[in-house]
C-alpha cells in the first residue's frame, strides 16, 4: 500500500492484514519486542478477532510504542482507536481498534497476565524481533 493509498483508507477499507502490518511496523519502529499475533476469530467469546501483543523494556518505552501505533494508524490510514487505557502507569497499555486489540506490556506485566496462555485456543503467530 502506497502512502497516498494509506491516506485514503478508512477503518472499513483497511483490511485486518493491513492493520496488522502497520501495527507491527509501528511496534518495531520503537524497538518493541516479543510480538505475538493471536487469531481469536474462531473463539465465540473473544472480545476481538485478533490480539497483537508486545513488550517494551520500561514504562517509558511502553508509552512510546503505544503512542507510535496510534500516530501511525492515524497519520497513514486515518484510523483512530475506539478506546485506549493504561497510560497512567504504562505497565500495560491496551488500544482497541474494534476487531484488533493491541496490548503493550512491560516484561513483568506480560508474564503476570500471560494473555497467550489465557487465550491458548487461539492460533498464535510469533513475529521475529528486529535486532
Amino acid at each position: 500500500m502506497t502512502k497516498s493509498e494509506n491516506k485514503k483508507a478508512t477503518l472499513t477499507e483497511l483490511s485486518t492484514k493491513q492493520m496488522q502490518e502497520m501495527i507491527v511496523n509501528a511496534i518495531q519502529d520503537k524497538k518493541g519486542r516479543g510480538i505475538s499475533v493471536l487469531d481469536l476469530s474462531s473463539i465465540e467469546t473473544a472480545p476481538a478477532m485478533e490480539f497483537i501483543i508486545c513488550e517494551g523494556r520500561t514504562p517509558q518505552q511502553v508509552g512510546a510504542i503505544a503512542d507510535n501505533i496510534r500516530e501511525e494508524l492515524l497519520d497513514k490510514a486515518r484510523v483512530k482507536p475506539y478506546n485506549y487505557d493504561g497510560y497512567g502507569n504504562a505497565q500495560w497499555i491496551v488500544i482497541d481498534y474494534g476487531s484488533t486489540m493491541v496490548h503493550v506490556f512491560t516484561p513483568d506485566f506480560r508474564q503476570l497476565y500471560n494473555l497467550e496462555e489465557l487465550w491458548s485456543d487461539a492460533k498464535v503467530t510469533e513475529i521475529r524481533d528486529l535486532d
